[in-house]
C-alpha cells in the first residue's frame, strides 16, 4: 500500500480476458507512476488473496467471470480484507443492477472495456487519490436505486416476519413444487389446514397466488428452491 504522494501506485489487475489484461500490463509497465503487485490474475478468487497479502492501492476489476465467485463478490470480500484498497470495476455491462450491487459491495467506480489503456490508468490513479469514478448523474441515479432497494427489502423482512414456522414450512414445500394434497400428507394435516395456511400466506404477503408468494419468498431469502 502506497503511503505518500509521489509514491508509485500498486496495482492489481483482474479479468479473464488475458488480451486485455496483457495489453493493459504493457501499458503499465511503461508508466513509472504504476508497480504491479503481481501479474494479472484471471479469477477473483486469486484478486481476493492477492489482495489480503499485499493491499494494492487499486484493483482493476472485470465483473462476470466463469467460476463461482463474481467480481461484485470479489470486491466486497475485497473491502472486507483491506478496506484501503480502491476497487474499480472493468465492464462491458451497463446494466443498473449490476452497477447497484457493485457500489453496494465497496466500488469506487466504472470504466467501460471500450476506453483507451491511458484512460484506465489515469482513472486508477484518480480511484487511488479518493476520486469516485462516476459521473454526477449515475450516482445520484444510483444512490437514490439503493435506497428504494434497502427500503424494499426492509419491508419484505417485515412482512416475511409475519410468517408463522409451520406457513414458511408450507410455503417452502409449494417452492417444491407440491399441490395441497401432497403438503397435508407430507405434514399429517388435512387439506383444509393446508389452504388456510395457503390463504394465511398470501395475505401476510400481500401478494395473489402461491407462485407470487414463492417468488416473493426466494427472492428474499427466506425459502431455498
Amino acid at each position: 500500500m502506497s503511503s505518500g504522494i509521489g509514491e508509485k501506485v500498486s496495482l492489481l489487475i483482474c479479468d479473464d480476458h488475458k488480451i486485455l489484461t496483457d495489453a493493459l500490463k504493457m501499458v503499465v509497465d511503461r508508466d513509472e507512476g504504476f508497480t504491479m503487485v503481481s501479474p494479472p490474475v484471471h479469477t477473483p478468487e486469486e484478486a481476493v488473496e492477492l489482495c489480503q497479502q499485499h493491499q494494492p492501492d487499486v484493483v482493476l476489476m472485470d465483473i462476470v467471470f466463469k467460476g463461482q465467485m463474481n467480481g461484485i463478490q470479489a470486491t466486497r470480500k475485497i473491502k472486507e480484507l483491506s478496506p484501503a484498497t480502491k476497487v474499480v470495476i472493468m465492464t462491458a455491462h451497463d446494466e443498473e443492477r449490476l452497477l447497484v450491487e457493485a457500489v453496494e459491495a465497496g466500488a469506487s467506480g466504472f470504466l467501460g472495456k471500450d476506453e483507451a489503456a491511458d484512460q484506465v490508468l489515469a482513472a486508477a490513479k484518480q480511484a487511488a487519490e479518493g476520486e469516485v469514478l462516476i459521473d454526477p448523474a449515475t450516482l445520484t441515479r444510483l444512490l437514490h436505486q439503493v435506497a428504494r432497494e434497502r427500503e424494499a427489502r426492509r419491508d419484505a423482512q417485515a412482512l416475511l416476519s409475519d410468517l408463522t414456522d409451520r406457513e414458511r414450512e408450507v410455503l417452502q414445500l409449494l417452492a417444491e413444487g407440491m399441490r395441497n394434497d401432497g403438503i397435508a400428507q407430507k405434514l399429517f394435516i388435512s387439506p383444509q389446514t393446508v389452504q388456510t395456511h395457503v390463504r394465511n400466506i398470501l395475505q401476510k404477503l400481500h401478494v395473489h397466488s402461491k407462485l407470487e408468494a414463492v417468488a416473493f419468498a426466494v427472492k428474499h431469502g427466506a425459502i431455498t428452491v
